[in-house]
């Protein structure tokens, strides 16, 4: 979904002007005829939605100023574009001073306001990204910072404000790279304990003979190896949050432990005399069912019902297709200052389209590292389905050929080929076979021949025509280099350009070959 603009003028002419810009510009717009209704937007509920604001600020009864003023008192940081007839530096300074982030005089060109919208949105997700940040590695993450527009979601983020306000021990579910440790995190953040240790421990990490002691701790000399005595984690969360994700991978042993720590809030390390109290609170994470292993015996029932007294679900990422715009530009803004690509600023709509019709089996994880790749591989301002060849090749959405020979030479060609290689591979295996049979094959026959294998005669008995033998040679030398257009024009001698012209004439960019070598 493409970001929103608020417009906010008296004047209906302007108006109009600035829907159809911001229309023509890729994102939607939501219309305001004057200052006091504006307030209600952006001082409410609906403040959420709204990403960008352009504020006239001559208005009668409440004016741009008075917008500005009211919307910053409410804590609301959303981007400011202000635009007047008077451009004196005197009314510049006053509205910059009032929160405003830029500046436009009426009549404005529309390429100057489309680099200010560009230019303040990608600044106001770094900022966002910058306070992610700093607040992950402080401890005071909250719900608000987690990047989300899709229902599914918003009732997560309730149920984890309601779990923050206790020391419940909460259980959250949910396949692999949904973002569980995130709202574990955003629960601390909001609770008491913020600024507390919050501890992880992946339990499926950890080899089984070194499991206790790592959580619990030992004392020195308490087996073989053990010269120092050793914090478990459960103590390096004494006071905070003790988060073990993929608690299903635990031994059957240490739950036995686990219970005890819960049930008396004290731990035993390996080789103590006596228990060692703590005060943590725990927040559990599994990809599996618990109660599915209960009942294969894996997982002991009296501690799965100790954990999950406040379960928590996340639905996977192709349940909330709403939020991958949102997720993508999150990405997007933080890779490209990453990576030192500021000119890549924005995302296609057919791309975005793209992205929400793919499944992402490895969830916000998988988006991640897909958009990541895409900003490396990117040379334009905006980031399209070229960019993401694999997420293209598995909905069947068209590339450019100069996108297929560019991966081409950028990473390994079974990477991104391998249909086609696929494809190849069967006919080659069949050749021999298909071979004995071919004079068995009727002159009259229609069908395709067996690869490598062309006919010389039509369907009526008829030569074919030179345009026809020409035509299946392309698909041919495509199937068989894997569509690597280089050498597929080398092969049959002529250019590149001479290739990609007659595909253009044989209508062959959508043929099963091209699609494979997408």
């Amino acid at each position: 979904m493409a970001q929103r603009i608020l417009i906010v003028d008296d004047d209906p002419v302007q108006r109009r002007l600035l829907e159809e810009a911001v229309k023509r510009f890729g994102y939607r717009s939501k219309s305001c005829v004057d200052g006091r209704e504006a307030l209600e937007i952006l001082t409410g509920s609906a403040q959420s939605e709204i990403d960008l604001v352009i504020l006239d600020l001559m208005m009668p009864e409440v004016d741009g100023f008075q917008v500005l003023k009211e919307t910053r008192e409410a804590k609301n940081a959303v981007p400011v574009i202000v635009q007047t007839a008077n451009g004196s530096i005197e009314t510049v300074i006053e509205a910059m001073r009032a929160g405003a982030q830029d500046f436009v005089v009426k009549p404005s060109r529309p390429e100057r306001l489309q680099v200010s919208i560009t230019n303040l949105l990608k600044v106001a997700t770094l900022e966002g990204e910058l306070t992610r940040i700093r607040k992950h590695s402080e401890g005071t993450l909250t719900f608000d910072n987690i990047v989300t527009r899709s229902e599914p979601m918003d009732r997560v983020l309730r149920l984890g404000e309601r779990a923050a306000s206790s020391n419940i021990p909460i259980l959250i579910e949910g396949e692999s790279g949904v973002g569980k440790e995130l709202i574990a995190r955003a629960i601390q953040g909001s609770s008491e304990r913020r600024s507390k240790p919050f501890v992880t421990v992946n339990c499926g990490a950890i080899p089984d003979h070194l499991v206790e002691s790592i959580l619990f701790g030992h004392e020195k000399g308490a087996f073989t190896g053990a010269v120092d005595r050793h914090i478990g984690k459960f103590q390096e969360a004494n006071g905070g949050t003790l988060f073990l994700d993929e608690v299903g991978e635990l031994p059957l042993e240490v739950q036995v432990k686990l219970l005890r720590a819960l049930q008396e809030g004290e731990v035993d390390p390996v080789g103590a005399r006596k228990p060692v109290k703590v005060d943590f609170r725990l927040i559990s994470a599994t990809n599996r069912r618990l109660i599915d292993q209960v009942k294969e015996g894996k997982f002991r029932e009296d501690l799965y019902y100790r954990l999950n007294v406040f379960p928590i679900w996340i639905p996977p990422l192709r349940d909330r297709s709403e939020d991958i715009p949102e997720l993508t530009r999150h990405f997007l803004a933080r890779f490209a200052a990453e990576e030192s690509k500021p000119q890549v600023a924005g995302i296609t709509s057919d791309t975005v389209n793209m992205l929400k019709s793919y499944d992402w089996p490895g969830n916000i994880r998988q988006l991640e590292n897909a958009v990541f790749r895409a900003v490396v591989l990117c040379d334009g301002p905006s980031l399209t389905c070229d960019d993401f060849p694999q997420i293209a090749q598995a909905t069947d959405t068209p590339m450019s050929y100069a996108a297929v020979t560019s991966v081409g030479n950028k990473e390994p060609q079974a990477d991104v080929y391998s249909s086609s290689l696929s494809v190849a591979s069967k006919w080659e295996e069949q050749q021999d076979e298909q071979f004995l049979h071919v004079e068995a094959v009727s002159a009259f026959d229609a069908e395709q021949p067996p690869f490598g294998y062309m006919r010389s005669l039509d369907g009526e008995g008829h030569v074919r025509t030179l345009t026809a033998v020409e035509e299946e040679m392309i698909r041919t030398a495509i199937s068989h280099y894997g569509g690597r257009m280089t050498e597929v024009a080398k092969r049959l001698g002529i250019g590149r350009s001479t290739l990609y012209r007659k595909l253009k004439e044989y209508g062959l960019e959508e043929t099963p070959e091209n699609k494979a070598a997408h």
